[in-house]
């Protein structure tokens, strides 16, 4: 069963969350570009991963203003209002503390949370994510303009039909199962024309001036063969976030829930809990004939 979708305000606009768990510690988790909480559910793969990390939290996750079940007639936001935004969620919820866990575009924000409201944030956890995502004479691994206009024209002709979304995702590439709920995703998470605006807002991100201040116990994640955010992204964030926990998983998806889920969500829950539970095990009935349980003649001759 889905989990029931709320709305709050904050300032004059409405953003759409839910709860999942009743854990001992709290886990705002903030998903990267656009997002649609119902339609996630919908992923058996995702749906698998928020229910790992609802087992040792109270999981608290929204849709981002401008993006999914959030009012989306917006302008364009600033980083600065997204974050406040965070706020208002745990407000809502009546969490004093939390973890802040960001993917891809959210791992900014996050940070950004995490350096303006320490007294609120637990820890800090980013995954497959930056700083800065444009390349500079002192971000040699940015991504240069060549490469970001290639990808604003796949968003402008083909946003709807699956295709971006589902580049983040190679090891799903031939399922088209997944493909069709990536189109689906797609069109409910945000119209082509605000999906290119929030990308142009992200190619403008720099963070880098946070990372220093950030004092929080800090997780950083990323796959070694990631193909839309550059490993090298992450090894920068763990080298400018003071005594930052770094962890390179093998892989080439971006998205957590393809992939090796469980050995991500492992490394979140030690880090956050000092233990690892792992995934709960299918429950399976399993019936076993033992042919031996007489002992007699013809089983001993038969073994």
């Amino acid at each position: 069963m889905k989990p029931e979708t709320k709305y709050t305000r904050s300032g004059d606009l409405n953003i759409a969350y839910q709860v999942v768990g009743q854990g001992p510690r709290d886990l705002v988790y903030i998903p990267g570009f656009v997002s649609n909480l119902e339609h996630y559910w919908d992923e058996p793969r995702n749906a698998h991963f928020m229910e790992r990390l609802a087992s040792f939290s109270r999981l608290i996750w929204f849709d981002k203003r401008g993006t999914g079940l959030s009012d989306r007639s917006v302008p364009v936001p600033t980083l600065e209002q997204r974050m406040d935004d965070v706020r208002a969620v745990m407000d809502a919820v009546g969490s004093e503390r939390a973890t802040i866990f960001g993917t891809s575009e959210g791992g900014p924000m996050s940070a950004l949370f995490a350096a303006t409201y320490p007294k609120r944030t637990t820890a800090l956890v980013l995954y497959g994510s930056f700083a800065r995502i444009t390349w500079a004479p002192d971000y040699l691994w940015g991504r240069t303009q060549a490469e970001f206009e290639a990808i604003v024209s796949t968003l402008r002709n083909a946003w709807g039909t699956g295709t971006p979304w589902a580049a983040l995702t190679p090891s799903l590439a031939k399922d088209e199962t997944y493909q069709a709920w990536c189109g689906m995703v797609e069109r409910q998470s945000a119209s082509p024309g605000a999906a290119e605006a929030l990308f142009r807002m992200n190619h403008d991100i720099d963070a880098r001036h946070v990372l220093a201040t950030i004092a929080v116990p800090t997780l950083i994640l990323h796959r070694t063969g990631d193909r839309r955010i550059r490993v090298e992204h992450g090894r920068y964030l763990a080298e400018h976030i003071t005594s930052a926990k770094y962890v390179e998983l093998p892989g080439d998806d971006h998205v957590p829930w393809a992939g090796d889920t469980d050995v991500l969500v492992d490394e979140i829950e030690e880090f956050l809990t000092g233990m690892r539970s792992g995934p709960e095990p299918d429950r399976v009935l399993t019936t076993v004939l033992f042919t031996d349980i007489v002992d007699d003649p013809q089983s001993r001759r038969t073994r």
